[in-house]
């Protein structure tokens, strides 16, 4: 096969899983999603995340990961927290310091930052969402993209985090062009460090 239809091939299961992984997670009863997400958040409360760190805003009826308590405890820590800030000409992402009272929802269905609030530079950690991911570091987003490209702005030295529900952990995801790789793996049963030859 060439290495052209190889990469199509890989897209479109990717995009199947999508879906797959959107409609499972949907069929979890929201109790359900709090329990397991209140588990995330203490395995992440107990990882040395560091001073600044990057979360970002749940999509509740989506049933994403709810990382509202880890905001929480970190800034009672004295850490700063930021979350993501998409541009709305040029759909650049980038991260921004912001309360729960600063976010608002600008037309992608999350709360994110005023355009205005402060770029979150450098940072200590990244946490990632995630509709599955794999022990390799390697995780599906929606499709657009926006972590993929911004990672490596920030990462190092910041430590790239996803989080899922365990049911999202497959065994592989398929790579394609441009796909970045985590260097830790958190859901509400188990934790992983990525070998450092998978995450590129």
């Amino acid at each position: 096969m060439e290495p052209h239809e190889e990469d199509v091939l890989r897209r479109r299961v990717k995009a199947e899983l999508r879906k797959r992984m959107r409609g499972l997670r949907q069929t979890m009863p929201a109790p359900a999603c709090a329990e397991r997400s209140a588990r995330i958040v203490a395995a992440l409360d107990a990882m040395p995340l560091g001073d600044a760190v990057a979360l970002f805003w749940p999509i509740v009826e989506r049933h994403e990961v709810d990382l509202r308590a880890l905001d929480a405890s970190l800034r009672a820590r004295g850490a700063k927290v930021a979350y993501p800030s998409i541009h709305p000409d040029t759909r650049e992402m980038t991260f921004r310091w912001a309360r729960e009272a600063d976010l608002e929802e600008r037309g992608l269905g999350f709360r994110e930052p005023a355009l205005d609030a402060p770029e979150a530079t450098p940072l200590s950690a990244i946490v990632v969402p995630a509709l599955a991911i794999d022990p390799s570091g390697h995780r599906l987003g929606y499709g657009a993209g926006f972590y993929d490209r911004t990672l490596p702005r920030f990462s190092p030295p910041a430590v790239t985090i996803a989080v899922a529900f365990d049911f999202q952990l497959l065994a592989e995801i398929p790579v394609t062009e441009g796909d970045v790789a985590v260097a830790h793996v958190v859901t509400d049963a188990r934790s992983l460090r990525v070998e450092a030859d998978a995450h590129r």
